[in-house]
């Protein structure tokens, strides 16, 4: 870090001011670079599943007891919520040190409606909307910046998140199967 370099004081573990900017130098120098993300997802039993990231331990994910599963980790629906507000906290918390604003907590509150009666396709297939109908995210921060700098940081952080704009734009999807014996 340079002697000139300003030090942010954080209760939150600071992020690397020279490597954020790094990384803001390496987007703009290459703004169509891509980046495949890979999980395996290896179903264990029942419905708790195993997903493999990188060379990280096992991600679980299960479904609580109301839905058949063993309750030993989130479900899916609960695991994109915690993808979604994982990704707008490291937005908001970027965003405030490439914006020299100290953050001392940052914590979001999500959450989400979904009429679980059709279970899976195999449950009340009548119309109605597949997935979340709603989902709200509150933002609790303690950051030394006025209030409409924090509400334009938390905003730009939701422009801006993968995952969030995931969620809200429609994305490609293909799923098939692999057939062993010419695979």
């Amino acid at each position: 870090m340079s002697n000139d370099a300003p030090v942010l004081t954080s209760c939150l573990a600071p992020i690397s001011k020279d490597g954020l900017d790094t990384l803001i130098s390496a987007g703009k120098a290459n703004p169509a670079a891509l980046k495949t993300v890979k999980c395996r997802t290896i179903a264990e039993g029942r419905f708790r599943h195993l997903n493999l990231i990188r060379n990280l331990p096992p991600h679980i994910v299960d479904e609580p007891p109301a839905l058949l599963g063993d309750d030993t980790a989130p479900n899916p629906s609960e695991a994109l919520l915690a993808a979604l507000g994982s990704c707008l906290a490291v937005g908001i918390h970027a965003n405030a040190v490439a914006n020299g604003i100290a953050v001392r907590s940052l914590a979001l509150d999500l959450e989400a409606d979904i009429n679980i009666t059709s279970v899976w396709g195999t449950g009340d297939t009548s119309p109605k909307p597949v997935g979340f109908d709603a989902i709200r995210v509150s933002v609790e921060i303690d950051a030394d910046a006025p209030k409409d700098t924090l509400d334009a940081l938390i905003a730009h952080a939701q422009k801006w998140s993968p995952v969030a704009n995931t969620v809200t734009n429609p994305v490609a999807l293909t799923v098939g199967r692999i057939d062993k014996a010419s695979a």
